[in-house]
């Protein structure tokens, strides 16, 4: 079933697919990677097919759940939904058709508001064609350091209603990012015991480049040894901008 999210910036979960492979330097001390470890010694049955261990890891081999596609239509509040949080949608093993059918239920339940995040920025602009793209979903790609700006660029040729950055884990700054096109920015430190700092200097970057170019801003947290260790307050605020959204407790 679909979960409800202690995650800052969503409401709820639904993994239709689960599992994923490093791809770049914030998926070094993945949390999902760890989870999937603890899950699998649990006797989870998602969470049973080992990675390939140079790349992924116990309990994360790339799985689809054709079982887990209906999920959010039994869900009768409308609900902001992160997918995948377990997961990359656009991992090279994830069929193209079955993408489809994920979009095909976001479309088909139009009540909640669904946010699907990538690493795989190419593949995501090479399959964005062939997807039909309903407006409750919002389409974002992680960046954690300036290497990674191209996946901005990708992004910008999708045609989601609203488009969005993840910077998080952010481990380094990204510097003098095109903001066009993009809707909202989440920044937040690494956290778990290998974490590496966040230097206060790149989240003020960030946010101080979105309140320029009217991009929506997010501060989800410092991080630490727990996520909650460092707390979520830049310069004496929280940021917990969305775009145009109204979380289930204020309705």
């Amino acid at each position: 079933m679909g979960q409800q999210s202690q995650i800052e910036w969503t409401e709820s979960t639904w993994n239709p697919t689960t599992g994923c492979d490093r791809t770049s330097q914030g998926c070094d001390n993945c949390y999902a990677l760890t989870l999937a470890r603890r899950l699998k010694a649990m006797g989870v049955t998602k969470y049973q097919e080992d990675g390939d261990p140079r790349t992924s890891g116990p309990g994360f081999r790339l799985t689809t759940h054709e079982n887990s596609l209906d999920i959010p239509k039994t869900w009768k509040q409308p609900r902001l939904v992160f997918v995948n949080s377990m997961s990359d949608l656009f991992h090279e093993d994830v069929p193209i058709e079955f993408i489809q059918d994920v979009f095909d239920v976001m479309t088909e339940t139009p009540q909640h508001t669904y946010q699907v995040l990538t690493k795989r920025s190419k593949r995501l602009t090479k399959l964005a064609p062939q997807l039909s793209w309903p407006h409750n979903v919002w389409m974002g790609v992680s960046i954690e350091t300036a290497r990674y700006g191209f996946r901005a660029d990708h992004l910008r040729t999708v045609p989601s209603n609203v488009r969005f950055i993840s910077a998080e884990p952010l481990l380094g700054p990204i510097g003098p990012i095109n903001l066009d096109g993009i809707d909202w920015v989440i920044v937040g430190g690494e956290s778990g015991p290998d974490c590496r700092p966040m230097n206060i200097n790149w989240g003020r970057e960030l946010r101080d480049h979105c309140l320029t170019s009217g991009v929506k801003f997010f501060f989800k947290q410092w991080g630490g040894r727990t996520p909650k260790a460092g707390g979520r307050i830049l310069d004496g605020r929280t940021w917990d901008d969305l775009p145009n959204y109204t979380p289930a407790k204020q309705r």
